[in-house]
């Protein structure tokens, strides 16, 4: 029976991983429940010891010592109860031993029933207390199955669950995979405590930087944020109160090890380590690197940043889908406006465009033009309704053509003879002449006469 016992009680606290206390005090509580049932005593206290080394088990009804008696289940007079116990006083609780010889089948299934039952108890409570303590830790486990909506992870004999909203989009989980994940929450249930494990979440980052950069877990370092798009891309602010320390050297560790073996266990996922500054502007800057800066305009009480970049810049600085920029404001806290220099000139051409328009007729209103007023006499016979007629403009006539007179030579000779001779000449030289055709024609210029004939 000792051996036996014993035997029972060590594997049942190796097989549920409890202590082999808890396995006893399970063990007596089912004891008390089977032997209520089987006695019909469903209102007495009944206790159970059970001695592993020795191998006993015994039975007891607990009563208190009162002067008169209303409950006999539950209480016992004052003169039995010295006769069981000579010390015994009013109000003393007295143990009266029950053992049966037999506590038969019945019993024992029930014994048993309640065993497990209650060791099923002790495990999800030895289980909540483990891990409640461990609550925004990093733990590793192996996918056990993967349904449509819910994977299963086991963590050492615990189950945890990862849920769709805490899974990385571009991961592919398959049955034994071996991953570290972030311990969320635990959730006491009716079935026991239900463990919700994270992949997506922003700690995961800042504990596996604490387990592979001893800077970073003894407090040299500060991680003073932290800005992740789980599976893609995440950004880490950096600093430190020693001056000789170089944060972000301390996080790349030696050829950038130290950071390759937090990618490799986030399945390739990029991570910027950015100094952290005080000024807004120099950490806002630092925040949209690998992106150069070329000015930055700060607002305190909106808390937006106006980040001006050269143009071959802009497409960086905003990122992939606008990756970058959102990194960069998540980690900042800040909101950000990014404008390329040519887009900030142009909006300046605009604005002195517009500040000219403005201006020019308030200089006109401010600075009127002082005109000396001038008096004009209108005419009295000129009516202010009485139409002024203007006198029409005459056309000129069309010129005519003028006719070129054509001369023949015979005229032209008359007429120098004419003016050369005297009259009689004049009068003989018409008689000679008179009834002859003349025919002339021109030669270098000189006029010859010929006679046709009469």
């Amino acid at each position: 029976m000792k051996t036996e016992l014993m035997a029972a009680i060590t594997q049942l606290s190796a097989e549920r991983n409890l202590p082999k206390e808890v396995v006893l005090a399970a063990l007596e509580s089912a004891l008390a429940s089977a032997y209520k049932k089987d006695t019909s005593a469903l209102d007495q206290d009944v206790l159970v010891k059970v001695d592993p080394n020795a191998g006993k088990i015994n039975f007891y009804i607990q009563k208190v010592a009162v002067e008169s008696v209303a409950d006999p289940n539950c209480e016992i007079p004052i003169n039995e109860a010295q006769k069981l116990q000579a010390t015994a006083q009013v109000g003393d609780v007295v143990n009266i031993e029950c053992t049966p010889k037999n506590i038969g089948r019945i019993a024992a299934q029930t014994a048993r029933q309640v065993v497990l039952q209650r060791l099923r108890e002790a495990e999800h409570h030895a289980i909540y207390e483990e891990f409640t303590d461990r609550e925004g830790e990093i733990v590793t486990g192996a996918i056990q199955f993967t349904e449509a909506k819910r994977i299963y992870v086991r963590l050492n004999k615990t189950e945890a669950i990862l849920p769709p909203n805490e899974q990385v989009t571009n991961e592919r989980y398959y049955k034994g995979q071996r991953l570290k994940f972030y311990l969320l929450e635990i959730v006491q249930g009716d079935k026991g405590p239900q463990i919700v494990v994270s992949r997506s979440h922003p700690n995961l980052i800042r504990r596996l930087f604490e387990m592979e950069i001893p800077e970073v877990h003894n407090g040299i370092v500060e991680l003073k944020a932290i800005a992740r798009e789980a599976g893609h891309r995440t950004k880490v602010a950096v600093a430190t109160p020693q001056q000789s320390v170089d944060p972000v050297g301390c996080c790349l560790g030696p050829r950038g090890i130290r950071l390759q073996s937090i990618i490799h266990e986030l399945n390739g996922e990029k991570i910027d380590i950015i100094q952290w500054d005080a000024d807004p502007g120099v950490f806002i800057s630092n925040a949209l690197s690998p992106a150069q800066v070329a000015s930055i305009k700060i607002g305190e009480e909106e808390k937006v940043a106006t980040v001006v970049v050269p143009d071959k810049q802009l497409s960086l600085a905003i990122g992939k889908e606008g990756q970058n920029a959102r990194l960069a404001a998540k980690l900042t806290g800040w909101r950000i406006d990014i404008k390329s220099v040519s887009a900030i000139e142009m909006e300046r051409a605009v604005l002195q465009e517009v500040e000219a328009e403005a201006i020019s007729p308030e200089v006109v209103e401010e600075e009127p033009v002082e005109v000396e007023p001038v008096e004009v006499e209108l005419a009295e016979d000129i009516g202010v309704e009485e139409p002024v007629e203007f006198p029409a403009i005459l056309e000129a006539p069309p010129e005519k053509l003028e006719e070129k007179q054509i001369r023949f030579a015979e005229d032209i000779l008359l007429d120098a003879l004419k003016a050369g001779a005297p009259d009689k000449e004049k009068s003989g030289i018409k008689a000679k002449r008179k009834g002859k055709v003349i025919k002339y024609k021109k030669r270098e210029d000189h006029i010859v006469d010929d006679e046709i004939g009469e």
